[in-house]
């Protein structure tokens, strides 16, 4: 892991963007990544902070808006919320759907990722919700064509957000 997150994190810098490690708060300091994604079983926030400083990123996946405001109490810099929509890539539980996640973006004050099922036709629908952006695995990784994916979702992104405004 350290060795793939040093080679991406040259790869990402040279591209102007961020690198935020899954799970691991020790790997991300170790290749010095932008951040950490946490899940509710990793390693605490207060611990990772302290891993980590107060200039990187610490976001946390939630399942409910109880752990999403507790999310945002301990300090996470953003939340990421679901399964919004139906997904096989991970056991995170059932659909929550667009409706709880536009209540957890009415209520916590730090950006919120949909997380769970983001496709190019589902995308939209969570930035309506007030989602601040998606976080998408199989919606990429699963077609073929991945540049093409990646750049059908970005225009289903850019048309949402057009329609917010």
């Amino acid at each position: 892991m350290y060795e793939t997150g040093a080679r991406l994190l040259l790869r990402i810098r040279g591209a102007g963007a961020q690198l935020i490690i899954n799970d691991h708060a020790d790997i991300a300091a170790a290749v010095d990544a932008d951040g950490v994604h946490l899940g509710q079983d990793d390693l605490p926030l207060e611990n990772a902070r302290s891993l980590l400083g107060p200039e990187r990123i610490i976001g946390i996946s939630t399942h409910s808006l109880q752990q999403a405001l507790a999310a945002q109490v301990e300090g996470a810099d953003y939340v990421g919320f679901g399964p919004v929509f139906p997904t096989s890539t991970k056991d995170a539980g059932p659909a929550l759907g667009a409706d709880a996640l536009r209540t957890v973006c009415s209520k916590v004050t730090v950006p919120v990722l949909a997380i769970g099922g983001i496709t190019r036709s589902t995308a939209g629908e969570a930035v309506l919700a007030g989602a601040a952006g998606v976080a998408v695995i199989s919606g990429i990784l699963a077609v073929k064509d991945r540049q093409a994916a990646s750049r059908d979702l970005l225009s289903a992104l850019e048309q949402s957000e057009k329609q917010s405004h």
